[in-house]
């Protein structure tokens, strides 16, 4: 008969909780301890409620109690770092869109918010993403509601993947306030939705509970269930929640209070004790059951057993140390929290990334970057094209000069950059350059309309700095010049690895280096008195003085002869 009354007392100690729903919870226990590890079945609304296996554990014993949820006056939420993600897509209509925002300023009124308490932070989402205030904006429940209170709906896509995205790399960075993983404070995201998302959540929410942020699903109306599952924390069905209309979304706000309403340390879920949590003065420590001694570092427990023992339960590997053992991971996988079972350890090998171009592993993860002659853009995921001279793009007049990043436009020797930082202008001086002999052109000077250029003689090429001349071809100067290629009228000259044209007696090199013209005779009295010193000059003035004055003579003969003939015809007359 004994044993008989202990089996159905051991029963209605089950079956009352669960008989009761959450009038009878777990949560709260009258005593000092609570076991960390907790079956997921004994859950609900997101508090931990300890099966009888995991009560909170009293040597010899193993007695528990349950208890009612605290009061009004007795509970304050746990510090959280807490983003809404709120969906403000064209589904969500501006009435309904000023439900949600009456939703979030009950929720601050139900939150212990301040510097030393919890944070809040708001994202905004349709096609494109918008953090509205960060975790270090307000502290204080009058400017966090006015903030939402201004919110406007953005009235596109749903992207609420790319929203959650967004809520992991800046709403919850220590930059924009996050606190650091050593204070173990939680991490929360609320996501509040009517719709299916036009992206993958899929991916990108397991790798924002990874990173340790713990997600809420709120869908409205029309959400899509199936999306809500796939985004939310487990246990999933105390991480979901779902209402008809936008009309009756403010009623969960008293949900979220008691789920995030902490009576003692230990049921905030903060600590990482691996088998017990002792409430202390506000605070917490570990410690372990019976047979087990707790470890140096203050949170694991280890007996006598190693891996050898077979007791572990790691996933994937257990590793023998001194005086216990521990779990680990095969080589692309990452230890969980719960330090016993593994995840993917995402890398570019998985191909979950969303690189624009270049994916580089880390130890633990992936960064993005570009090719040569591109720049990674903020978003940490596409590429700009980095402006070089190289790239072709520029639109300089003359010179482009490549900077660090850019470039900008310059201009050859002789001329200005206009103030338009693209064409240039030369000055009087510089159209006067190569009649002045003031250009600096290693071979030739050509004057032009309003300038001048330099330019080189035949078989060699003008260099990119526009002044000096490099030999076109390995070919010898004396071959081109015996071969008959070069541009000379009339005589061509070998000079070292160069040559130059040259004229016949009576013949003058003309301006372009390569034609010839004959000396007019007007020009006979310079081109002799340049030669005054030399004998053959001398015959040469002679010879062509003679011949000049001869000319004159018959000339002057014949003019007389006319006007004698004209003479006498008058005289007739």
């Amino acid at each position: 008969m004994l044993w008989l009354v202990r089996t159905l007392g051991c029963c209605l100690c089950i079956l009352l909780p669960v008989a009761y729903g959450s009038r009878y919870t777990f949560a709260n226990f009258p005593t000092s301890r609570r076991v960390a590890s907790v079956p997921q079945k004994f859950k609900t609304l997101g508090r931990t409620a300890a099966s009888p296996a995991d009560q909170p554990y009293s040597r010899g014993t193993g007695s528990y109690s349950s208890a009612v949820s605290p009061t009004d006056d007795v509970c304050r939420n746990r510090p959280l770092d807490l983003v809404f993600i709120i969906d403000s897509s064209r589904s969500v209509r501006p009435e309904e869109f000023e439900k949600v925002k009456i939703f979030l300023a009950k929720m601050i009124d139900t939150l212990d918010v301040g510097e030393g308490a919890t944070h809040v932070a708001v994202v905004n989402y349709a096609s494109t993403v918008k953090v509205e205030y960060n975790l270090q904006t307000h502290f204080d429940k009058g400017s966090m509601k006015q903030a939402v209170s201004r919110i406007s709906p953005l009235a596109a896509g749903t992207m609420t993947g790319l929203a959650i995205q967004t809520a992991m790399d800046e709403a919850f960075s220590e930059e924009s306030g996050a606190r650091p993983s050593s204070l173990n404070i939680p991490k929360v995201a609320i996501i509040v939705t009517d719709g299916r998302p036009q992206d993958h959540v899929q991916d990108v929410a397991s790798r924002a509970r990874a990173s340790g942020i713990e997600i809420y699903a709120v869908g409205v109306a029309r959400a899509d269930m199936q999306s809500l599952r796939l985004m939310a924390s487990e246990p999933v069905d105390d991480h979901v929640s779902y209402v008809e209309t936008y009309s009756v979304i403010e009623k969960l706000a008293s949900k979220f209070r008691d789920t995030f309403c902490a009576v003692d340390a230990c049921a905030l879920g903060a600590h990482n004790c691996e088998q017990i949590c002792v409430n202390s003065d506000g605070s917490w420590r570990c410690d372990c059951y019976e047979g087990y001694t707790l470890n140096p570092d203050k949170r694991t427990c280890s007996t006598g057993e190693t891996c050898a023992s077979g007791t572990h339960n790691c996933e994937q590997l257990c590793v023998s140390t001194d005086n216990s053992w521990h779990c680990d991971c095969y080589e692309g996988y990452t230890l969980n929290p719960d330090r016993r079972t593994c995840s993917t350890r995402e890398t570019c090998a998985s191909g979950t990334h969303n690189c624009e171009q270049l994916c580089v592993s880390t130890d633990n993860s992936w960064l993005c970057d570009c090719y040569e002659g591109y720049t990674l853009n903020p978003d940490k995921r596409t590429c700009s094209t980095r402006e070089t001279c190289a790239s072709g793009t520029h639109n300089c007049e003359q010179l482009c000069v490549s900077t660090d990043n850019s470039w900008l436009c310059d201009c050859y020797e002789g001329y200005t950059l206009n103030p338009d930082k693209r064409t240039c202008s030369t000055s009087l001086l510089a159209r006067e350059t190569c009649a002045s002999g003031t250009h600096n052109c290693e071979q030739l000077c050509v004057s032009t309309d309003n300038s001048w250029r330099c330019d080189c003689y035949e078989g060699y090429t003008l260099n990119p700095d526009r002044r000096t001349c490099s030999t076109r071809s390995s070919t010898s100067t004396e071959d081109i010049c015996a071969s008959g290629t070069h541009e000379c009228q009339q005589i061509c000259v070998p000079s070292g690895r160069s040559h130059y044209c040259d004229c016949y007696e009576g013949y003058t090199l003309n301006a372009d280096k390569k034609t010839c013209s004959r000396i007019p005779r007007n020009s006979i009295s310079s081109a002799v008195t340049e030669e005054a010193c030399k004998c053959e000059a001398f015959i040469n003035f002679h010879t062509l003085a003679t011949s000049y004055f001869e000319t004159i003579s018959t000339k002057l003969d014949n003019l007389f002869e006319k006007v004698e003939i004209y003479r006498n015809q008058g005289q007739h007359v």
